[in-house]
């Protein structure tokens, strides 16, 4: 799939279009989220979740590195990686253990770069004016039908801007 990208006037297309990629979500795989501090990473992640079925808090792990959250049988984990001094830190969070066990949302996937394994979906976000901008690419094999669901988001934005 080449990239897309969708315009995004708020907080609430954010939580939108994270919500839905989350319904169709792989159990397996890595998101990396890349933009600057303030692009929406977070917003993004909270809109994930609690579209995935999660809902309580969803805190940034900025100092934890790391915040699992169950869905019955299924296993998220968000990370963020701003503070990781050094990549072969995830080796000793259980990085391995955790790639097989569910569907990883890394926020500063580049502090990764050499350990953590390329994305399946790669989010970039970032400041346009009031809103904010995402450029999307997956893997289509991974990622089934995303095509079709950001066209209709565009949509929806469109027709409430």
């Amino acid at each position: 799939m080449s990239p897309m990208v969708v315009d995004l006037p708020d907080e609430t297309a954010t939580r939108a279009l994270a919500g839905a990629i989350a319904a169709i979500r792989p159990r397996h795989g890595v998101v990396h989220l890349e933009g600057d501090l303030g692009a929406g990473k977070t917003t993004w992640v909270r809109g994930f979740l609690q579209s995935a079925g999660h809902d309580g808090p969803v805190r940034s792990p900025t100092y934890t590195l790391i915040e699992p959250y169950a869905l019955g049988d299924e296993r998220l984990f968000h990370l963020d990686l701003y503070r990781l001094s050094d990549p072969e830190e995830l080796e000793f969070i259980g990085l391995r253990e955790l790639l097989d066990d569910g569907l990883l949302l890394v926020e500063w996937p580049d502090r990764g770069q050499g350990v953590l394994p390329p994305p399946s979906l790669r989010v970039q976000l970032a400041v346009v004016g009031h809103g904010r901008r995402a450029r999307l690419d997956a893997r289509p094999d991974e990622w089934t039908g995303l095509a079709a669901i950001l066209e209709t988001l565009k949509e929806k934005i469109a027709l409430s801007s």
